[in-house]
């Protein structure tokens, strides 16, 4: 697993493999090649694995949410953002805005870009993914609602949680997703249920915008959304990555 860590007052990146880090010689995206340097994981504190310039996300993305939801399956993927400034990475905690009283958490696999990418194809989409992480799409639900379009429940910062790595590869076909808010699982799906799958995504998306090294789209969350309290403790898994943890907390 690939990631991004403060260490000794310096930021950088590694491989990890059983709790040891093998430090990067050069940017992760940019073909950085391990070394031989190591680290103990327990020395360091993560940050978000990439730096994107963007966040795409992909709503109504799993059948059974949208049965849920009793919404019919969309056409086409339906797109909305998140700003780079809402990224925050494994353990960092989610801070609640006094602008919201219904907080909510979304577990989502997120896919982060490899190369610039502008109207590929599916069949071609592989070659501009470099790999997979855990994120949540953290949602003041009541200003989404109130505002009628979803930008502004959003976007605040810390909203965007992502991490602990990034795995090159990933079993997307099948693979469970599960979101526990202290230690009580609240959802849990498996990717097999998405509705548009990874590569089709990561096509339409390049169809409407172009994508840039770092970049990161989510791809939906499953059945099971609700609300949270400061205090509470959020964790997403996805088989094949790992988990990334957060904790919501007062303004």
């Amino acid at each position: 697993m690939y990631i991004r860590f403060m260490h000794d007052g310096q930021e950088k990146q590694g491989f990890l493999t059983q709790g040891i880090i093998r430090i990067l010689d050069g940017d992760m995206l940019q073909g950085g090649k391990i070394s031989n340097e190591t680290l103990d994981f327990d020395e360091v504190s993560l940050l978000a694995p990439c730096c994107p310039s963007k966040v795409v996300c992909i709503g109504l993305n799993y059948k059974d949410h949208a049965k849920e939801m009793n919404m019919d399956m969309p056409k086409e993927p339906l797109l909305f953002m998140k700003p780079s400034t809402s990224v925050i990475g494994d353990k960092n905690p989610i801070v609640a805005p006094p602008q919201s009283q219904h907080l909510e958490y979304e577990a989502e696999l997120a896919i982060v870009i490899s190369q610039p990418a502008k109207n590929i194809s599916v069949e071609d989409a592989e070659n501009y993914i470099f790999g997979y992480s855990c994120a949540n799409d953290f949602t003041a639900r009541d200003l989404q609602l109130a505002d009628k379009q979803w930008t502004r429940g959003k976007s605040f910062d810390t909203f965007c949680p992502v991490g602990p790595g990034i795995v090159n590869t990933l079993k997307c076909e099948d693979a469970v997703i599960e979101l526990a808010v202290n230690g009580e699982v609240r959802q849990r799906s498996n990717l097999n249920q998405l509705i548009f799958n990874v590569h089709e995504i990561v096509s339409y998306v390049s169809s409407q915008m172009t994508l840039l090294p770092g970049d990161i789209i989510l791809t939906g969350t499953p059945h099971g959304v609700g609300p949270v309290e400061p205090g509470d403790v959020m964790a997403v898994s996805i088989d094949g990555i790992g988990t990334l943890t957060n904790q919501l907390t007062a303004s």
